[in-house]
This record gives C-alpha cells, sequence and structure tokens, in this order.
C-alpha cells in the first residue's frame, strides 16, 4: 500500500461552483459500485443493538466509517470511501448507529451530534477482537461530529491508531439557524422527512404511539431534536443538547492523530464556524477548502478528493505507530 503525494492539493471541480452544487451533484453521481457488503449484528451493552457492514478483508488494517444523519453504507459518500479504502488494503466497515439501517432499534435511544459511547464501544470491540491489526476510523457530518466527543472523551486511551472527520458541524446553534436560511432548507425538509419516518415506525414497533403524535408538526431540526432528541437523550433541553454536541468544544481533548476536512462554503454551516487554532489539540490537524460543499469535494476529473485524501493520510499516520 502507498500513500497519495499531497503534492496535488484538492483542485474543486470549477463546473461545480458554489457550495450548493458541490453537495448535490457528488450525492447522486457517485454511482461506481461499493464491495460486497456483509452485515454484522452487534449487542450493545444496554441489551440493544446495532449494525457493522463489512466489505471484503483484504489483510491490512481496519477503518471504521460513521455516517451522517440519515445516513448509512448506502449513502454516496460511504459506497465512494468503501471501495477507495478496500482498493487501497484496508478492511474497511460502516458503523450504523442505532435503527440507522431501517430496522427499529429496541430501546428509544437513537443517535445525535454528541453519541461518543456507541463509536467507543464497537472501537473497543474491534480492538479487542482484531488485536494485532491497525485500527482507523472515519466520520462524516453527524458521524464526524460523534467520533470527535468518542476520542475526546477517552482521550490518550482511544481505541484507534487515527482517525479522520468531515464536514462537520461544529458549532449546533449555527448549523440550526444556516439550515432554515435560503436553498438550505431543501436539505432540512428532506432529511426530516425520513427522520420522522423511522421515529414513527420505531414507536409503533415499542407499542409507544403517544411518543409519535403530531409529528408533521415538526418541520425544523430544532422542533424534532427539541420534541425527541434533547428529552429521549437526557438534555435538558433542545438548547442544552445544542450546547453539549457541539463538537468545537472537546477538540483540544482528542489525543490521536486527527484530521478534519472543512468547506468554507459548505451549505449546512456558516464560515464563522470553523474551529481557531486555540480550539485544537496538538494532534488535531485542521484542513480547511475554500469550495467542497458538504461531504462533496469533487474534482474538475470527476473524482472525489476525500477518496484519495483519506486513505493517503491514513496510511501515513499507521506507518508512524
Amino acid at each position: 500500500m502507498t500513500a497519495d503525494s499531497m503534492e496535488r492539493p484538492f483542485r474543486p471541480a470549477w463546473w461545480l461552483p458554489g457550495g450548493h452544487l458541490q453537495t448535490i451533484v457528488p450525492s447522486v453521481c457517485r454511482l461506481r459500485r461499493a464491495p460486497m457488503l456483509r452485515r454484522q449484528p452487534m449487542t450493545l451493552p444496554d441489551g440493544d443493538f446495532l449494525m457493522l457492514d463489512w466489505a471484503p478483508d483484504p489483510g491490512g488494517p481496519i477503518v471504521m466509517l460513521l455516517h451522517g444523519l440519515g445516513g448509512g453504507s448506502r449513502s454516496a459518500y460511504a459506497r465512494v470511501l468503501m471501495r477507495a479504502l478496500h482498493a487501497r488494503g484496508f478492511w474497511a466497515c460502516t458503523m450504523h448507529f442505532r435503527g440507522a439501517t431501517g430496522e427499529p432499534n429496541r430501546k428509544l435511544r437513537s443517535y445525535h451530534m454528541g453519541e461518543g459511547e456507541d463509536p467507543a464501544f464497537v472501537l473497543s470491540e474491534l480492538r479487542r477482537r482484531y488485536s494485532r491489526r491497525k485500527l482507523a476510523a472515519v466520520g462524516l457530518s453527524l458521524g464526524g461530529s460523534a467520533l470527535l466527543h468518542s476520542l475526546a472523551a477517552s482521550g490518550e486511551d482511544a481505541p484507534v491508531d487515527c482517525a479522520v472527520a468531515v464536514s462537520v458541524p461544529f458549532r449546533l446553534h449555527q448549523a440550526e439557524k444556516r439550515l432554515n436560511r435560503g436553498v438550505s432548507r431543501v436539505y432540512q425538509r428532506h432529511i426530516l422527512r425520513q427522520l420522522r419516518r423511522r421515529w414513527q415506525e420505531k414507536c409503533r414497533v415499542l407499542a409507544r404511539p403517544d411518543l409519535a403524535e403530531r409529528l408533521q408538526e415538526l418541520r425544523s431540526f430544532r422542533d424534532f431534536d427539541a420534541r425527541i432528541t434533547a428529552p429521549v437523550h437526557g438534555y435538558a433541553d433542545v438548547d442544552d443538547y445544542y450546547d453539549r454536541a457541539s463538537s468545537a468544544q472537546v477538540l483540544r481533548d482528542v489525543r490521536v492523530p486527527t484530521l478534519l476536512i472543512h468547506a468554507r462554503n459548505d451549505p449546512f454551516m456558516v464560515p464563522e464556524s470553523v474551529p481557531g487554532p486555540d480550539e485544537l489539540s496538538p494532534c488535531v490537524t485542521l484542513e480547511v477548502h475554500r469550495s467542497g460543499g458538504h461531504v462533496g469535494f469533487l474534482e474538475s476529473s470527476g473524482r472525489s478528493y476525500l477518496e484519495r485524501r483519506i486513505p493517503g493520510y491514513l496510511l501515513e499516520q499507521l506507518r508512524k505507530r
């Protein structure tokens, strides 16, 4: 396995001006097939479960992907990265958060921006089961936020050798306001439809119809987080959730090599959300690009910058371990 040279910087596709096109086009046009995946359930300490989707094992280090809100292993970005990692010799898997496969989990608990416990448990299990292998993690959007919380809480005991987080909504109050403006509201409506549908199905399976009343009244992420996310996951209210689950405040506590990849024109956030140098641990490298959208980063060649940058960074760091 060889790392990509960083002499080739990211050059955004000239034919995708603006953050919206960089976000939307890669999500609908990345049609290359991912490796055949094998699904594995994993039981969690509270008796609930989640699912891991594994690519074939080429014998290299393990990399666990954490998807974004409403995403999973079938998301375009996950297919691209799973394929790229497999091609570079990594044994890649996507960890689906609780209920994210469409099959309701056993508890009301689901997942959110500050959910670091489940990733920490799964990564610790992988470290225990495959102790002879190096281990890395890659989180995208919400998955990146959850990963950063997990790494910060574990400190020097984090079970991974290195990590990457892409398009993380570092400051949730700002992200919530941004998604209620202009074209960005389209993303919010699309994801909310899926969240409401999954929550309604979960309440049906758990025989809790009282918790699914008037779901159509939830017209924004703030509405959904105030009614469901915050109370279900132990936050005092939605503002408490946004305060405590914002990952900008935990970056100083990360103690393993971690790369953050971000675009200033991300339509899920405002440029002011980007953390400053004083907010970063010495272990954290922040890479900010003028363009790239939200988990887009499509180059003029039509290929994703992420599919060469992420494997290259992981290989570089793992050689040092």
